[in-house]
């Protein structure tokens, strides 16, 4: 159920702040990097200046780092931006002052608004057409045209410091022209790195700030919710790959982020994760940005469990690698939300449980406290949790093969209430080998990626 019944506020906030104002953004290259101040108001009445900061590195491509292609793509990451500073009031104009869109583009941006705000939207009660959402106006005049680039044929790898991107730079190669992209440093994408032997002057760093304004609003009681965040990152990317000379961006998003959180609807936690999202990416970078940037998912034919079983190949990253956004500002597990007890279970049919007690502090199967959420996972009630998490099947796979491998007497407390639910029942005879086994074809892995892709679950 929706955590907040914001409707009212949604509709008298619109009505006080009917705008919210793309101003444009101001940009400096130099031998320090490139420094990029974004511009919005809210209505007039609140301006909001967020930044980015990448520093140089020696890799750059010259030609690349031009106006042409510096102001097409800075653009597109303001508009990303816009929707952190748009959803504080949910004005329904969004005006875009000095540039020009396309009536297709128009539509694109329209549509990940919408989409990218499905979790903002049910979390605040709020509901409305995608036609009633936001219009979007903008000053006609010149239209950015696509640019060549000059790219050779590696791929930039962004890393969040989670298993995924292990297995990506580690199945692709990191010593071979690949580049890892760190979007905000924290201690465990940089030690993933560093457990790889890369070094800051091999990686990307870029460094995001949000205009504290936004959070002073927030404290005032202004709307506030989930964004969809990797859309931001795949813009970021592609600057990344330009300003490197990177033809490829390897995503690590799985086919398991396709799975609707909402039963029965199209809310998903994950859209801007998804294959929808991955699809309408590559065609606006195509049409609208460069022509030469193949930007995919390398995961994408794969789930969760084969991900899990990929990654525990490669012990080396156990004391570093973090995925709970809970403790995410401290670098720890918090052990008690969803994506930990997530990570716990999609890991326990491949590691001993003593090597996950020591990753997480603790044995999150023998919390009761969690059962909660282990009936959210494993598919008992009507919602899965709002968070980057797998699919119910493997979910129920992983608790199934947990308990295969576990003595019957001295089961952990959530694996004893599992096995007294339907869900045991109901999944006792899954073939969790064939998920290990399967191959998704609905992605837009290149051939070669996705022969060594096979060559992995295969071998």
């Amino acid at each position: 159920m929706p955590k907040n019944n914001n409707r009212e506020k949604f509709n008298k906030l619109r009505a006080e702040y009917p705008f919210l104002a793309f101003d444009g953004y101001d940009y400096q290259y130099s031998d320090k990097g490139l420094r990029v101040q974004f511009h919005f108001s809210l209505s007039d009445k609140y301006v909001f200046h967020p930044t980015m900061m990448i520093p140089a590195k020696d890799f750059f491509i010259p030609g690349n780092i031009n106006e042409s292609f510096l102001e097409n793509i800075l653009f597109q990451i303001g508009m990303v931006e816009s929707i952190s500073y748009w959803k504080a009031a949910c004005p329904s104009k969004l005006i875009i002052r000095g540039h020009s869109l396309s009536k297709e583009q128009v539509n694109w941006w329209k549509k990940l608004y919408y989409n990218g705000l499905g979790e903002f939207l049910y979390m605040n009660g709020i509901s409305v057409k995608p036609a009633d959402l936001i219009q979007i106006e903008s000053e006609p005049g010149h239209l950015f045209k696509p640019f060549s680039l000059q790219l050779e044929s590696t791929a930039i790898v962004p890393v969040g410091g989670g298993k995924d991107s292990v297995v990506t730079l580690e199945i692709l190669g990191h010593d071979n022209g690949n580049i890892p992209l760190i979007l905000n440093p924290r201690d465990a994408s940089k030690g993933t790195v560093m457990k790889m032997g890369l070094y800051y002057d091999s990686i990307i760093e870029v460094h995001r700030s949000i205009d504290p304004v936004l959070l002073e609003l927030n404290a005032k009681g202004f709307l506030n919710g989930h964004t969809p965040f990797s859309a931001l990152l795949a813009f970021v990317s592609v600057l990344a790959a330009g300003l490197s000379g990177k033809k490829y961006i390897a995503l690590s998003n799985e086919s398991s982020a396709n799975e609707s959180t909402i039963k029965g609807s199209e809310i998903n936690h994950q859209y801007s994760k998804s294959l929808e999202f991955e699809e309408d990416l590559r065609y606006y970078v195509n049409h609208f940005i460069s022509p030469d940037i193949e930007y995919f998912s390398f995961l994408r034919p794969l789930n969760e469990l084969q991900i899990a079983l990929l990654f525990s190949g490669f012990p080396k990253y156990l004391d570093v690698f973090k995925s709970c956004n809970v403790g995410s500002r401290t670098d720890t597990w918090c052990g008690s939300c969803a994506k930990c007890l997530f990570t716990y279970i999609i890991l326990s049919p491949f590691l001993p449980q003593e090597k996950l007690e020591s990753v997480f502090g603790k044995n999150l199967l023998k919390d009761p406290d969690l059962w909660p959420l282990l009936r959210q996972l494993s598919g008992m009630t009507s919602s899965k949790p709002f968070d980057c998490i797998g699919t119910v099947d493997e979910v129920n796979a992983a608790l199934q093969m947990t308990i295969s491998r576990l003595p019957e007497t001295g089961l952990p407390e959530l694996l004893k209430l599992y096995k007294d639910s339907e869900m045991y029942s109901r999944y006792r005879n899954f073939d969790a080998g064939a998920l290990l086994q399967t191959f998704n074809e609905n992605n837009f892995l290149p051939e070669e990626f996705k022969t060594l892709l096979r060559s992995k679950i295969y071998a």
